[in-house]
């Protein structure tokens, strides 16, 4: 299953497992840590947390939910941020990796993770989560679970410098130039197809029989275009729907269900996994009756991405969601 990030509290989050940036003793520390300890009950998460004793950074250990809408307490020891050169980005990494390998233990079908480390510890949030980002996607192309990243607040989730930047400038400028070219060049191309379609010469020399001639089918539909796109790359389904950031259940009802058509943005997540180009991309959402509109904030984010050929979908969604758009994938 794939990657959700939403605001919220993370002791108000329902999942199987909640990570806790817990103290390396076992006593209560601050932010997050205080936070779990109020919800879950303190006396008695306190007293099987000094079961375990010592934590050291980097490394899960877990506990009763208690009070918490889980199953499990995940504590994992974050870095304490000095300078970037005494381990902490490894430290991190391990704290993301060992919490999502314990889950997977435990057999949790689903994990929620506060932003580790960048509280308290001051672990810069823009590295911070592209940490998070790329472990999980790790985790995620070989385990099938729910994993949600929850964002306290605004000024917890950030990005880099330089991507806010470039998407910025990219947005204001070219954006809405580029959806024209290529709304344009598929309107050019469709055009094409259809006037050497064996069917329209029928129609253009006047031979046209029927109304049945002139609808007879001369085009792939959404799905035939779909599945023909697919098996190009060779990939399986499990492969697509992972990479699309997608549940197995919406991919099978893509494949499954007559005339079924999948939302734009879950298309979207389709062609970023397929890693089409922009006039490839264009064409399959026409094939499903969407178009790209270059007054929409979230149609020139994805433009950005497919122009410049970056299909990181877990990067797409945090810029989606920084900029309050709707993410792609996990389910319609």
């Amino acid at each position: 299953m794939p990657l959700r990030i939403i605001r919220n509290d993370i002791t108000k989050v329902k999942a199987d497992a909640v990570v806790n940036t817990a103290n390396p003793m076992p006593v209560i520390g601050g932010g997050t840590d205080t936070a779990v300890y109020e919800a879950a009950g303190k006396e008695q998460l306190l007293a099987q947390r000094r079961k375990i004793g010592e934590i050291t950074p980097g490394n899960a250990e877990y506990t009763s939910a208690f009070d918490l809408d889980a199953k499990y307490i995940i504590h994992t020891v974050g870095p304490a941020w000095i300078d970037g050169g005494h381990g902490e980005k490894e430290i991190l990494h391990s704290c993301y990796r060992n919490s999502l390998e314990l889950a997977a233990k435990l057999s949790c079908e689903s994990i929620a993770f506060p932003m580790i480390a960048t509280g308290v510890y001051g672990f810069p949030k823009d590295e911070a989560l592209q940490i998070a980002l790329g472990e999980i996607n790790r985790f995620l192309l070989s385990h099938d679970m729910d994993v949600i990243l929850v964002v306290f607040d605004k000024d917890s989730f950030r990005l880099s410098g330089k991507l806010v930047g470039d998407i910025e400038e990219y947005i204001d400028e070219e954006a809405a130039r580029t959806i024209r070219e290529a709304e344009f060049s598929w309107n050019m191309d469709y055009e094409r197809r259809i006037m050497n379609s064996r069917m329209n010469r029928r129609i253009l020399s006047g031979n046209a029989k029927s109304l049945d001639d002139v609808l007879a089918k001369s085009e792939p539909d959404f799905k035939d275009k779909l599945f023909e796109l697919i098996d190009k790359t060779g990939m399986t389904d499990a492969e697509v729907y992972k990479k699309a950031n997608l549940t197995r259940s919406v991919f099978s009802n893509i494949r499954c269900k007559t005339n079924y058509i999948p939302k734009k943005a879950t298309i979207t997540a389709l062609a970023v996994a397929l890693e089409l180009d922009m006039k490839d991309f264009v064409d399959l959402l026409s094939r499903a009756g969407y178009a790209l509109s270059p007054s929409d904030k979230f149609d020139r984010i994805i433009t950005y991405y497919f122009t410049n050929q970056k299909y990181d979908i877990f990067e797409i969604n945090a810029v989606l969601f920084s900029y309050g758009q709707q993410t792609l994938g996990y389910y319609e």
